[in-house]
């Protein structure tokens, strides 16, 4: 009888636990299904009351709109350039950094280790004003390159590294450089396969970031040509303010590249996280 009420009550459970977990699921893609079926809306039905999700004709006038008369294509292409860019040389940076916290020797390692873990503290925000200021003195204000700046060396991304390096056996590398290895030659072919797992969470952290930054971008890229994908659609939702369905359009269009990168390495990305904190 004790066993049977116990079975009962982790049934119980288990039923309100799926119950408020598929609830908080509707409620979260409410408003994204509303977001996909309005882009393909006629102008001003998605403002109809009650709002409807499913559009009565779907249309993709308002995509046309975006890629002929508005010349959303641009700025698509732009974020695109800054988010491949950036992706790959933070991993590249990030990853030697990391393995030269863990493995290498030199003075101040730690302190500098330290020093680099308490900045995570610091408000982005704080520090755009002064990396502004020292971007327009170099030259590189308006530019591909400045865009990328703030995304190179990634603090969390040389912490994550660091760990997982830390996880590998000191003899192995000891054994590579009697043989003759330089630590380049150590880092591409021994440590590199080892670390992929979490190259690949930090690639999809960097691509997340990137591409949905709105502020760095806004800040930095002065001519309208230059403009990211965020920035574009901000300045549109002004012109356009009424243009729901197009704003819509314009969102998915932003939302969908990272969300398929995401879903894509979603698994790779929990598991290195997972590592990465845990390891040394």
């Amino acid at each position: 009888m004790t066993r049977r009420s116990g079975s009962a009550a982790r049934r119980a459970r288990s039923i309100v636990l799926h119950t408020l977990l598929i609830a908080g699921a509707i409620v979260t893609m409410t408003p994204l299904a509303w977001m996909v079926g309005a882009s393909f809306m006629h102008d001003g039905e998605a403002n109809q009351v009650p709002p409807r999700i499913i559009p009565e004709r779907a249309t993709l006038e308002q995509y046309v709109t975006l890629f002929t008369r508005l010349d959303l294509a641009r700025h698509f292409a732009n974020s695109a350039i800054i988010t491949v860019s950036a992706t790959l040389l933070s991993v590249l940076i990030s990853s030697m950094a990391g393995y030269a916290f863990a493995k290498l020797k030199f003075r101040g390692r730690d302190r500098l280790f330290a020093a680099l873990l308490g900045a995570l503290v610091v408000p982005a925000q704080v520090g755009m004003l002064p990396l502004f200021l020292l971007l327009r003195e170099m030259g590189i204000v308006n530019t591909y390159v400045g865009a990328m700046v703030p995304y190179l060396a990634n603090i969390l991304g040389i912490f994550l590294v660091r760990q997982y390096v830390l996880s590998v056996p000191d003899d192995l590398i000891h054994a590579a450089r009697v043989d003759g290895a330089g630590e380049f030659r150590i880092f591409s072919t021994l440590i590199v396969p080892v670390i992929r797992p979490v190259l690949v969470t930090l690639a999809t952290f960097v691509v997340l970031n990137a591409w949905n930054d709105f502020m760095w971008p806004l800040i930095v890229l002065s001519d309208s040509s230059m403009y990211t994908l965020p920035v574009a659609l901000a300045n549109l939702s002004g012109e356009h303010v009424q243009d729901v369905e197009l704003m819509m359009a314009g969102s998915v269009l932003t939302i969908l590249p990272v969300m398929a990168v995401f879903l894509m390495f979603q698994r790779a990305y929990v598991r290195g996280i997972l590592a990465g904190g845990v390891k040394g």
